[in-house]
């Protein structure tokens, strides 16, 4: 079977074809070089999915200069700067996640500059091996891709960081700066060696084609290429500028002017005093009916851009959230499940059987294990409806998960696995990376060695502040390891990413329970590692679309990764230090930014799973131990889906449903609430059916340029705002600086459950 067109079916929607007109692809991927083209590249040569053949060029420059001092400097500057405003921005009340995107614009003016400016001077001239010029020639788009990789490496969040701020500053108890270190540095690396070993899988064929790194694509060719403009419209050039300043001015109004833009929950205005119609309508606390974030941030910074989303996967996110929000949230709140009317409808909260928060320090003892004897006098914990069916949610997507690939890849990962020692090329772009020298599998495997040896050094000898075993470390490495290719098909091919942090906190909860630290560490060397592993191989994908040498490519992902890493930890350590009460909501001043929700819901996990364990709360002991049927459950779905599919094969919408994402849709929420999905499927409707569907000239040329430009104007005022304002502490307090405006969406409904600022039913 050709792999190349083994997942077609499951990867677009619609009724648009590929490419096929005289002359389309050459037309679509204008070229500065064509020195290399592969055996000139047919038509027939192009990619099989129709985004990636109109998207990323068929040819190959192999005499562009790529490890320069230019991008050294560039690419490392670039890492530090997102590494500190993300982890900065990281612990506020709404994150502001800012892109790689916005590194890879910023730097083309200082890439150019440097070009201009350096000295071209060659020094050691006379030694062929030696010689070497600080300005090889003109900037171009190979060294930016290398940066912009390092910027990716100071993306998003370290997730170990997690572990550092529960035990400093939830628990209070002491963990090193040394042992911090080494926790963020083992698992950010541990994810080579799995990326390594599935590369043959997950980067060459061109069904893998993980779609986010098309707007990347999209946005090195607006950069570099001369496009000439078309009659009556824009170059993707000009159409980047056009929308990067719209963007930029805008979120001076969600940003300061007008915050209320991040959720605009209608309802709860017309009836300000009615708990029901805020619980339906709030978008932040509530099942967001109604509810719309005008806001871009609101849109992608829990789900990712929308606009890279292909709408076969936002129709399963759509149906996932519609159903579990909508459905099944009010069905087990209005009858009273678990008591769910005792608390709020949507919360990450711990609370008691009264509805009261959990006193979690009263049941801790002074070695940081679980005090067994208070926790049997305080009560059994319990969570609120959402938290609860969060979790059966977990349990059914990674079911779902496995099940899934093997009915509908299994063939595919078999006659690849047949395959893979075979000089076997699937396509054009692959065709033109097998020039360039491999990275050999035995570099990750010596990685990957290398770090397991150094973590079950860094819990033996520091187990009185890591608690996990060396038996937990190996189990751990072999669950992400099992999951790294599935996850992975998944992510490629959909751009949605099924988590692990739910099965590694139940297993090592049951298994070694009352640890909460060591269970986190095993979430986070368990599920980060495979997380990491996607990471990586999403960047080895760009730069196979941008034929970037792969050995190159790695070593700038090894160098960002450990930049990123020290300088993550480093500014999460000074915050902690320097910004008293920081995430202790209960202490801090009622317009602090410093509330910390994604710390808070991995804290909550951390007793739910660590310190109690998943035995008193989802096992035999438990209040909530009929939630593990939704593992069978997940297991069940994509069955019916595939044996739904072979009896009637002449319907391709039913192999477009994914139940791995549409079980998994909620799996960010909490922190993510109802205003974010919301948001963000409108978007992607209008994106992935409409334009794409009735203006897919439009769609082609600027849909994913439009996503970088969305994202670079967000950050851009966002650190703007901060370093004017947020610094001097200059706020507008007037009734449109209020969050969503629903105070009563937290209250309970449940007869007389006393919470300040609510009615007692």
């Amino acid at each position: 079977m050709d792999s190349s067109n083994i997942a077609s079916p499951l990867l677009y929607s619609g009724d648009y074809e590929a490419p096929q007109k005289e002359g389309l692809h050459r037309e679509n991927h204008p070229s500065t070089s064509s020195n290399d083209h592969g055996g000139d590249a047919e038509e027939d040569e192009n990619s099989p999915v129709p985004q990636v053949a109109v998207t990323v060029p068929t040819t190959d420059d192999s005499t562009m200069p790529v490890l320069t001092f230019r991008m050294w400097v560039l690419g490392t500057l670039s890492c530090i700067l997102l590494s500190f405003l993300n982890q900065f921005f990281w612990y506020r009340k709404e994150p502001l996640t800012i892109s790689a995107i916005s590194a890879q614009i910023a730097v083309v003016p200082l890439g150019h500059l440097m070009a201009s400016s350096i000295t071209k001077r060659v020094f050691f001239k006379d030694s062929s091996r030696w010689a070497f010029s600080l300005n090889p020639g003109p900037f171009n788009v190979k060294e930016h891709v290398l940066i912009t990789i390092f910027a990716n490496s100071g993306a998003g969040t370290v997730y170990a960081i997690h572990v550092v701020t529960a035990v400093k500053v939830f628990y209070k108890k002491e963990i090193t700066f040394w042992v911090s270190l080494l926790v963020v540095v083992t698992t950010q690396v541990l994810g080579f060696g799995w990326a390594g070993i599935f590369r043959r899988y997950l980067v060459e064929p061109a069904a893998m084609w993980w779609p986010s790194n098309l707007v990347q694509v999209s946005l090195f060719r607006a950069l570099h290429e001369k496009e000439k403009r078309p009659k009556g419209g824009l170059t993707r050039t000009q159409f980047f500028l056009v929308a990067f300043t719209c963007s930029f001015a805008y979120y001076i109004f969600p940003g300061y002017l007008f915050p209320m833009l991040t959720s605009l929950s209608w309802i709860c205005w017309i009836f300000s005093k009615s708990v029901l119609a805020q619980q339906l309508g709030s978008g932040l606390r509530g099942l967001g009916i109604g509810a719309i974030g005008l806001d871009w941030s609101t849109v992608s910074s829990y789900l990712g851009s929308p606009l890279a989303s292909p709408w076969f996967a936002t129709a399963n996110v759509a149906a996932g959230f519609v159903f579990i929000m909508y459905v099944l949230t009010p069905i087990f709140y209005w009858l009273n499940v678990y008591k769910a009317r005792v608390f709020p409808i949507f919360s990450d909260g711990l609370f008691t059987t009264a509805g009261q928060n959990y006193n979690i320090s009263s049941i801790i003892t002074d070695k940081f294990t679980l005090d067994v004897a208070a926790y049997d006098r305080e009560g059994p914990l319990y969570l609120s409806t959402f938290f609860s069916m969060t979790y059966g949610v977990g349990f059914a997507a990674l079911s779902a998960t496995i099940v899934h690939v093997i009915c509908f890849h299994g063939r595919e990962i078999w006659d690849q696995s047949k395959s893979a020692f075979k000089e076997k090329r699937i396509d054009i772009h692959t065709r033109l990376m097998s020039k360039y020298k491999q990275v050999p599998e035995w570099w990750f495997v010596c990685i990957l060695m290398v770090n397991i040896a150094a973590t079950i050094f860094a819990c033996e000898y520091y187990k009185s502040q890591l608690q996990l075993p060396w038996w937990g470390v190996l189990l751990a490495c072999a669950i992400a390891f099992f999951f790294t290719l599935p996850i992975g098909i998944i992510t490629a091919t959909t751009n949605q990413t099924p988590g692990l942090n739910v099965i590694t906190e139940y297993i090592i909860g049951y298994l070694y329970p009352g640890y909460p630290v060591a269970n986190m560490c095993f979430k986070v060397y368990g599920y980060i590692s495979m997380s990491q592993a996607i990471t990586f191989l999403q960047d080895f994908k760009l730069g196979h679309y941008m034929k970037i040498p792969p050995r190159t490519m790695f070593m700038a992902q090894v160098v960002g990764t450990l930049v990123a890493g020290l300088v993550y930890l480093g500014t999460a350590w000074w915050l902690m230090s320097s910004i008293s009460d920081i995430c202790n909501t209960s202490l801090l001043p009622p317009d602090s930014p410093w509330t910390c929700p994604s710390d808070h819901v991995f804290y909550d996990a951390s007793v739910i799973w660590g310190l109690i364990g998943p035995r008193r709360i989802f096992g035999d002991l438990g209040t909530y131990k009929a939630v593990n049927w939704f593992f069978l459950g997940g297991a069940i779905a994509p069955v019916l889906v595939w044996f739904a599919h072979k009896a009637f094969p002449d319907k391709e919408w039913i192999r477009l449903i994914n139940m791995p994402i549409l079980i998994g849709a909620t799996g960010n929420m909490p922190p993510a609430t109802a205003v974010n999905y919301t948001s963000w499927i409108i978007v992607g409707f209008l994106s992935g059916f409409v334009v794409y569907r009735y203006k897919q000239d439009w769609w082609q040329r600027h849909n994913y340029v439009l996503s970088g430009a969305l994202d670079a104007g967000l950050a851009f005022m966002g650190v703007l705002l901060y370093l004017c304002l947020g610094l001097e502490g200059i706020s507008l307090n007037w009734w449109g600086s209020q969050l969503d405006g629903c105070p009563l969406a937290s209250c309970p409904t449940a007869k007389g459950v006393i919470v300040e600022g609510c009615p007692v039913f």
